[in-house]
């Protein structure tokens, strides 16, 4: 059926009897599904099938048995009614555990106290150690995002047509719309020194945070956050470990001079970027099996 130029479209009888006994296939179920978000009449016809079956019969069951077990609910509180929360409050619970939890006021101390070295303390070194430090913050907060770890509901979310790598990617972009200004907004504010440019660790904080994503789809958020933070880490801060005191911080910078300075080393960096993100939407499979993640 059409409607004006959009075409719109609806579950044949065929395919909901083959979605309620289990015979359509995963890529068609899945459309069929995101369909239903937004069309109520397939969603009650396909909801009758699937109550005339041997499993709507069980569902049924699991569905009174939990309502009997059930609290009361809570009052629905409108906009505006107190203790409603706002939009804004509302957009970041929906943004994921990393930037409603503990992750935000980690990324806060970090840019105080980078600000408090470098302007109170008056030590120079406060930007290299921050562009140190900054390309692994949104890699730790992707790693507290998503996975059973960091959400109570994973399986039932990433079992979703919602779910899976594009959730991963809503909360990455959640992540990233926080440290990106954030911290490139500290180190514009604090005294160069030697130190590569504030916006340098740009390119290298969205390679790495999009190689954590692709590595993720093999062995885990968590593992995968910790590699690519500890080989970043340990590439920048190993050799500077050795050296004396008073020249660490000199040391420091040029270190990260090397690793972020330079056409050619951004142009490594961007490509890098690109070769995740083409490996990450190649794995995009592996998202659907939220059970390793």
């Amino acid at each position: 059926m059409t409607d004006g130029n959009a075409r719109i479209w609806h579950a044949s009888a065929d395919l909901v009897a083959r979605y309620a006994d289990g015979s359509l296939p995963e890529p068609d179920a899945w459309s069929l599904e995101k369909h239903l978000e937004s069309c109520a009449g397939c969603a009650g016809r396909v909801s009758r099938a699937v109550r005339g079956t041997a499993a709507g019969e069980a569902l049924t069951q699991v569905r009174e048995a939990v309502l009997a077990r059930a609290p009361e609910p809570l009052p629905v509180r409108r906009a505006g009614a107190p203790g409603a929360l706002s939009r804004p409050a509302r957009l970041l619970w929906a943004a994921g555990p990393a930037v409603r939890g503990a992750w935000l006021p980690a990324v806060l101390v970090v840019a105080a106290a980078a600000m408090a070295l470098g302007h109170g303390g008056g030590f120079p070194g406060a930007r290299a150690l921050l562009l140190a430090v900054a390309p692994v913050v949104p890699v730790a907060g992707v790693a507290l995002s998503y996975g059973p770890h960091a959400d109570p509901l994973h399986e039932i979310t990433a079992a979703t047509p919602a779910g899976g790598l594009r959730l991963v990617l809503i909360r990455t972009a959640a992540v990233l719309a926080v440290s990106l200004p954030l911290l490139t907004l500290t180190g514009l504010l604090l005294p160069a020194s030697g130190a590569p440019a504030a916006a340098a660790w740009l390119l290298p904080g969205l390679a790495l945070t999009l190689g954590t994503l692709a590595l993720a789809s093999f062995v885990g958020c968590r593992a995968a956050a910790g590699i690519t933070a500890g080989g970043w880490l340990g590439t920048v801060l190993l050799p500077v470990s050795a050296a004396p005191v008073g020249e660490a911080t000199a040391r420091l910078a040029d270190r990260l001079a090397g690793c972020l300075d330079g056409a050619a080393t951004q142009g490594a960096w961007a490509a890098a970027a690109v070769l995740s993100a083409v490996l990450l939407a190649a794995r995009r499979p592996a998202y659907d099996r939220p059970a390793r993640r």
